[in-house]
């Protein structure tokens, strides 16, 4: 049986008057790559911000690695990697010196390169990071997850802006993270990403989880429901013709 990673019960949280989450609850098993979809102002954000001990509950319990996060935020801190936005990052400086400025806010030692090498980003270690692309941006800022060799990840719709091709690429480097270990979380407003990415999803609305499974099992249950497409599927999509038109590879801006 899967071991449980993170265990949310009952959380709540309210902005004043306004009830943001209303008493959710799930558990994310080690290993896995685990989705939480909702529309905007669903919730989702708010849930991961409380898990990733940046904001408070207003009620429920919450489990990380074993570390309640009432008692122990410190050591959730320590097991974690939450992925920055371009915007958290000093355009300036090149991908070494961010690398080594984050290694001393964790007071972890840190082999820049090796880093750069998980995400292909080995030759632009000496680029500054205003210089990257959308994709090379959003590959380093995963990197950065990683440098406290965190046991979990958080990834905030981490392809939002790219080409298919960087898309299809982020795709593959989340993969290989989990291959080595790593539990990953993450949101994205993309549903053929969750589908070809997650293990398990949540979706979320209103602040409640209105379904929880794979995305297999749920696209069954749906189908088995009735439900049809007003025009058939076709094996291949859109994006299937482009990226094997233009290829796989990455592409600087």
């Amino acid at each position: 049986m899967a071991k449980t990673i993170i265990s949310v019960k009952d959380l709540v949280k309210h902005y004043g008057s306004f009830k943001a989450v209303k008493g959710i609850s799930f558990e994310v098993y080690e290993g896995e790559i685990f989705g939480l979809l909702g529309p905007n102002g669903a919730g989702k954000s708010t849930t991961l911000e409380i898990i990733e001990t940046l904001r408070t509950k207003t009620s429920g319990e919450i489990y990380v690695a074993g570390f309640n996060l009432d008692k122990d935020p410190g050591e959730i801190k320590k097991i974690i990697g939450v992925q920055l936005q371009a915007s958290g990052f000093y355009p300036g400086l090149n991908l070494i010196e961010l690398i080594n400025l984050f290694g001393g806010l964790y007071n972890q030692p840190v082999q820049p390169i090796e880093l750069l090498k998980k995400v292909n980003l080995e030759d632009k270690a000496k680029n500054k990071f205003k210089d990257l692309s959308g994709g090379q941006k959003q590959r380093f800022s995963i990197a950065t997850t990683l440098i406290n060799k965190p046991s979990i990840i958080f990834l905030d719709e981490p392809t939002t802006g790219l080409d298919p091709q960087a898309r299809r690429n982020l795709w593959e480097l989340i993969k290989d993270i989990r291959s080595n270990g790593t539990t990953v979380i993450i949101t994205t407003h993309y549903m053929d990403e969750a589908e070809q990415l997650c293990d398990r999803i949540a979706i979320i609305d209103e602040g409640k989880i209105i379904k929880m499974d794979s995305p297999d099992k749920m696209i069954d249950e749906l189908l088995a429901g009735g439900f049809e497409k007003p025009k058939q599927a076709k094996a291949a999509n859109l994006e299937d013709v482009f990226i094997y038109l233009t290829g796989h590879g990455m592409r600087d801006e």
